[in-house]
C-alpha cells in the first residue's frame, strides 16, 4: 500500500487495537474466574483476531479504491494534498459512519461533539437533494454553524464500487471551509451601510398657532431637545430641513437598525408629553425609515415614499422599509382632521381634466359594497356623465347590506345599464378608459383586480389608512385618512369641479346615507368638513326618512345580531370577541352591526366579530379610540382606522381566525401597552 494510504488507514486502525485490547482484557477476567473457559475463550479471541485482520484488509482495499477514484487524473502530489488537506476532511457512509476524517478534521472538532452534528447534517443534505429539481445533482455546498464558527461545507456523493450493502450505495467527502472572518467583514461592511429617516411633525402649525410667541422658541428647542436625545445613542446625523420648519433628515448606519426597532419609536411617546401654557400639547411624529437603494440619495427617495405612506395611515407612527417589506410602528393617537378645501380643488380639477381626456369611465368599489362604497361612485357617475362621458359602475355584490337601496335604484331607468358585473367590465375597459376606484387602495380588495391590468388610467379615492398592498400606478390619489368616508370626499369633489354636476335626489341620498353610516349617525370620526358636506347634501333634496330605511335592519336580523353580542367572550378585560357561525350571504353585515352594537355595552373598549362568509373569514373590528384595531387587524392582511376596522382571511376556519386574532392583540398589548 502506498504511505499516502497507510495515513488515511491509521485513524481505523488505531482505534481497532483499542477494541482488541479491551476484549483481551476482558477474556481473561473472564478466565481468572472461571479457569474451564481458557481454552473456549483462546479460540474465540483467535476467530476475532482473524475476522479484524479480514475486515481490516477490506476497509483498506476500500478506501485505497476511493482514493484512487477520486484521484484517478492527478499524480501523486494532488493525493498528497487530498490527504494532507488543510481543510477539515471527513469521508463518511449515507447512515452516518465515518469512513475517515484528516488530522486536521479531529483537532479542528476536537472540543465539539462532532457525530451527532454529522448526522443531522447527513439528513439535511439528503432532504436538500431530495427536493432538488435534478436528482442527479449530488453536490453539496452548504454554510452552517459549527460552535461558534461559521463554515461553507463543499463536498459530493461518491458512488462506492463493488459494493453489496445497497443502503452505503455512496459515500459523502466533505470539506470544512471556515468562512468565520468572511462573515464577519459582511455583516460588517452590511452594517456600515447607511439607514436614511424623514422625521416630521404632524401639526407643528397647528400646535405652534395655540402657543404665546413668547413660548415659541423654548417649544421648538423642546421638540429638537427630544429628537435629538433619542437619535445621539446611534451616532447618526441629524440635519433640519430648510425648507420646512417641521421636518428633519436623520442618517445613521444599519447597525442601529435592529436596535430602534427593538426600541419602537419611543420618541412618539416622548413627543406627546412636550407641555406650552402650562398643558400637554399632544404633538405627534410621523417617522419614515429606509435602507433600501444602492446610494444615499436612492435610500432618501425610498423614505420619501414610506413617509408618503406613514402620512395616508395618518400619521403619529413610523414604519420601516427593507428588504421590500414595511414594518409599522405607533398609531395609537386618532387622527385630527387637517386637510385642506384647496387639496380637493386641485383633485377635482385634475379629475376632471382625467375623465375629457378619457373614452370612457368605469367606477369600481371594494368587494362586498357598503353604501359608503357605492353612494361614492354614484356620486363620480353623476361628475362623468357632467361632462357627457358614458361611465358605468361594477358592482357583484346584492346582499342584505344594498338591498333596500338596490331595489329603489333599480326602478330608475337612467341606472339600468350602469351597474355592471365583473364580465361586462372586462369587455368596457380598453387602454383609453378611466378607472377610478373608490372606498378602497388595496389591490386585493377591490372588485376585480383584473381590470387593473387592462389600463394604465387610474384614480383612487379613498378614506382609510395606507396599507402596504397599495395601488402603486395610479395616475391621480385622493385618500384622506381625516375624511369620514369615501361619500364625503367625492361630495367635496362635486361641489369643486368646474362643470356644475347637478346630483339627483337618488345620488344625493346614497352619498348622505354614506356618510351617515361611517360616521355612525354622525358619532364617530365627524369634522367640520363632514358636517358641511351633510349639510351641501341636504340642500340638494335629501329625504332623511328613505336614507333610515335603508340602513334599518328587520326583526331576524337584530335577533341575530343580540345573540353574536349574548354569545360574546371577553379578554383582556376590555375586549369582545364574537363569533358567528351561520351560513349567511350577509355575515359582512351582521359582524359589522355586532361589533358596533357591543361598543355600547360599558368597559368594552374594542370589539371583534369573527364570520364565514363564502370562501372566506371576515372580522369587522371596532373601537372607541383607546386600542388600535387597524394595527391589529393589519397583522392579519386586514386595514382601516384606528376605531373601524375590517379583515378577510382565505383558506381557514373560524376557529383558527380567532385563535391568530387572540395572538395578535397580544402581540399589540405587548408592543403598545
Amino acid at each position: 500500500m502506498p504511505n499516502n494510504n497507510r495515513k488515511v488507514f491509521y485513524t481505523f486502525v488505531s482505534r481497532t487495537k483499542i477494541y482488541l485490547i479491551i476484549i483481551a482484557v476482558l477474556l481473561i477476567l473472564i478466565d481468572i474466574l472461571n479457569p474451564k473457559l481458557i481454552i473456549p475463550s483462546i479460540l474465540a479471541y483467535l476467530i476475532i483476531l482473524g475476522y479484524t485482520y479480514f475486515a481490516n484488509q477490506k476497509r483498506k482495499s476500500e478506501i485505497s479504491e476511493q482514493l484512487q477514484d477520486l484521484t484517478l487524473t492527478v499524480d501523486s502530489a494532488a493525493k498528497s494534498s487530498l490527504i494532507n488537506s488543510p481543510f477539515p476532511l471527513v469521508i463518511l457512509e449515507t447512515d452516518g459512519n465515518i469512513i475517515w476524517r484528516s488530522v486536521k478534521f479531529t483537532t479542528e472538532f476536537a472540543n465539539i461533539d462532532i457525530n451527532n452534528y454529522l448526522n443531522d447534517l447527513i439528513v439535511k443534505i439528503k432532504n436538500e437533494i431530495e427536493n432538488r429539481e435534478n436528482k442527479k445533482d449530488k453536490s453539496i455546498i452548504r454554510q452552517e454553524k459549527i460552535g461558534n464558527r461559521d463554515y461553507k461545507i463543499i463536498g459530493e456523493f461518491v458512488k462506492r464500487k463493488n459494493n453489496r450493502k445497497k443502503h452505503n450505495e455512496y459515500m459523502i467527502i466533505l470539506y470544512f471551509v471556515d468562512n468565520t472572518e468572511n462573515i464577519k467583514l459582511k455583516d460588517e461592511c452590511q452594517n456600515s451601510k447607511t439607514c436614511v429617516a424623514i422625521i416630521t411633525v404632524d401639526n407643528y402649525d397647528e400646535t405652534m398657532k395655540k402657543v404665546d410667541s413668547d413660548k415659541k422658541i423654548q417649544m421648538v428647542a423642546e421638540i429638537e431637545k427630544c429628537i435629538y436625545e433619542w437619535t445621539n445613542p446611534t451616532k447618526g446625523i441629524l440635519i433640519k430641513s430648510d425648507t420646512e420648519r417641521d421636518t428633519y433628515i436623520y442618517v445613521f448606519e444599519q447597525r442601529y437598525l435592529k436596535q430602534i426597532k427593538e426600541d419602537k419609536f419611543s420618541l412618539l411617546d416622548t413627543i406627546k408629553e412636550i407641555q406650552a401654557n402650562g398643558k400637554m400639547q399632544q404633538l405627534t411624529l410621523s417617522i419614515a425609515v429606509s435602507s433600501e437603494g444602492d446610494t444615499d440619495k436612492e435610500k432618501y427617495e425610498s423614505a420619501l415614499e414610506t413617509m408618503n405612506i406613514v402620512l395616508g395611515r395618518g400619521g403619529d407612527q413610523a414604519a420601516i422599509r427593507t428588504n421590500g417589506q414595511y414594518y409599522f410602528f405607533g398609531g395609537r393617537v386618532e387622527e385630527v382632521e387637517k386637510r385642506t378645501k384647496i387639496k380637493a380643488r386641485v383633485v377635482a380639477h385634475a379629475l376632471e381634466d382625467l375623465i375629457k381626456e378619457a373614452k370612457n369611465v368605469i367606477i369600481m368599489g371594494h368587494t362586498n359594497p357598503d353604501i359608503d362604497c357605492l353612494g361614492a361612485a354614484l356620486g363620480i357617475y353623476r361628475i362623468t356623465k357632467s361632462l357627457e362621458k358614458d361611465a358605468y359602475i361594477v358592482l357583484n355584490a346584492e346582499g342584505l347590506t344594498l338591498k333596500n337601496f338596490i331595489d329603489d335604484i333599480n326602478q330608475i331607468e337612467e341606472y339600468k345599464n350602469v351597474l355592471i358585473n365583473k364580465e361586462t367590465a372586462l369587455d368596457k375597459i380598453s387602454n383609453e378608459t378611466l378607472l377610478i376606484i373608490v372606498d378602497t387602495h388595496k389591490k386585493t380588495y377591490i372588485e376585480e383586480p383584473k381590470l387593473l391590468e387592462k389600463t394604465n388610467k387610474i384614480v383612487i379615492i379613498d378614506h382609510h389608512r395606507r396599507s402596504a398592498n397599495y395601488i402603486e400606478k395610479s395616475m391621480l390619489t385622493f385618500q384622506e385618512v381625516y375624511a369620514s368616508s369615501a361619500a364625503e370626499l367625492v361630495t367635496e369633489l362635486i361641489q369643486y369641479v368646474r362643470t356644475k354636476a347637478e346630483l339627483t335626489t337618488m345620488e344625493a341620498e346614497s352619498l348622505y346615507a354614506g356618510i351617515m353610516m361611517d360616521t355612525k349617525n354622525f358619532t364617530f370620526k365627524t369634522g367640520v368638513r363632514t358636517f358641511e358636506a351633510a349639510a351641501y347634501l341636504r340642500k340638494c333634496g335629501v329625504d332623511i326618512i328613505r336614507v333610515k330605511k335603508w340602513v334599518q335592519s328587520d326583526l331576524e336580523s337584530f335577533n341575530k345580531i343580540a345573540q353574536i353580542v349574548k354569545d360574546a367572550e371577553i379578554i383582556k378585560g376590555s375586549i369582545g370577541i364574537s363569533v358567528y357561525d351561520s351560513k349567511d350571504k350577509n355575515a359582512g353585515l351582521m359582524c359589522a352591526k355586532a361589533a358596533d352594537e357591543l361598543l355600547t355595552i360599558s368597559d368594552i373598549t374594542a370589539s371583534f366579530v369573527i364570520a364565514k362568509q363564502g370562501d372566506k373569514v371576515t372580522i369587522s373590528g371596532r373601537s372607541i379610540g383607546d386600542i388600535n384595531v387597524q394595527v391589529i387587524l393589519e397583522k392579519l392582511g386586514g386595514g382601516g382606522h384606528i376605531t373601524l376596522a375590517g379583515a378577510q382571511l382565505e383558506n381557514t376556519t373560524v376557529e383558527e381566525v380567532k385563535k391568530q386574532l387572540i395572538e395578535k392583540i397580544d402581540e399589540y398589548y405587548a408592543e403598545n401597552i
